[in-house]
């Protein structure tokens, strides 16, 4: 299926909130923090969608496979139904398996017509799984979508947090605040062994929470459940055992809602083009 072209200003529809979830590098399991937390949005009663803004690599597709695929009509695109949650990505209007051979100036205008161009139908919650890095997808992001806040998702290892710190430093500059971190694989239980294993050391999140001045949303766990319910399309949350994954995710998600509901008061927000400067101290 195509990308439709945007030819005129039409009213947008209206979401709640508009959270990018966000790492600024590949490998610390992003996509499936920002899985799992629409997931757990979900299961607290409100409505949910997932915009996943990695167009060389989207993998949200495999986690979430449509029950039903998105659809066009007219200049308006239609969001994929996945586990109740709405979704839309680069891998619905690409060959499978293909290498995503996209320059910059036309993938900056995918994004902008995913962000003008669905009808997501008056979501509570908008989750933007953002790509690695800094570059001209992330500012386009940044600066084209009301984006209420960021949450980061980073490792324990000091490497990774090296990334996330850009990544804070982008979203400061265009003035979206981090509304708290995630520290994802942060520990090992061992059947027979008191203390927990943590292979990717310990205190990443921690120091990125202070760096950024925002809460620790959650540690989450390493458990075999989390990857294997990724990989085989289904919830964590309908999936047997990873408990304390599934309290991690939970908590975590009740966090930002308060956190969210406390900063932003005025009810619905329109989901619009707001062009933000980037500034340079």
């Amino acid at each position: 299926m195509p990308l439709p072209l945007i030819n005129s200003q039409v009213s947008r529809p209206k979401i709640r909130h508009i959270i990018a979830i966000a790492a600024g590098k590949g490998g610390v399991g992003k996509s499936t923090v920002a899985v799992n937390m629409a997931l757990a949005l979900k299961e607290q009663g409100y409505k949910v969608g997932v915009l996943d803004a990695d167009l060389y690599g989207p993998s949200i597709q495999k986690m979430l496979p449509c029950d039903r695929l998105p659809s066009q009509k007219g200049e308006w695109l239609f969001p994929g139904l996945a586990m109740g949650l709405k979704i839309i990505s680069m891998a619905h209007f690409s060959e499978e398996g293909k290498a995503k051979a996209v320059r910059a100036p036309i993938a900056n205008s995918i994004i902008t017509q995913f962000l003008e161009r669905v009808e997501w139908e008056g979501l509570d919650f908008l989750l933007i799984d953002f790509p690695p890095g800094t570059g001209d997808i992330q500012i386009t992001l940044a600066q084209k979508a009301k984006i209420e806040g960021a949450v980061m998702v980073t490792t324990p290892q000091d490497v990774a947090g090296i990334d996330v710190l850009k990544a804070i430093d982008l979203f400061k500059a265009v003035h979206i605040p981090i509304l708290g971190v995630i520290e994802n694989m942060s520990y090992l239980k061992v059947e027979g062994r008191e203390e927990p294993l943590k292979p990717f050391g310990s205190g990443g999140g921690d120091k990125i929470a202070r760096s950024a001045g925002a809460p620790l949303l959650a540690r989450v766990p390493i458990e075999e459940a989390i990857s294997s319910s990724c990989d085989r399309g289904v919830s964590l949350f309908t999936a047997a055992g990873a408990e304390e994954a599934k309290a991690a995710f939970l908590s975590a998600a009740k966090a930002l809602v308060s956190i969210v509901e406390r900063s932003n008061e005025e009810g619905m927000v329109d989901f619009k083009m707001e062009w933000r400067n980037i500034t340079h101290e």
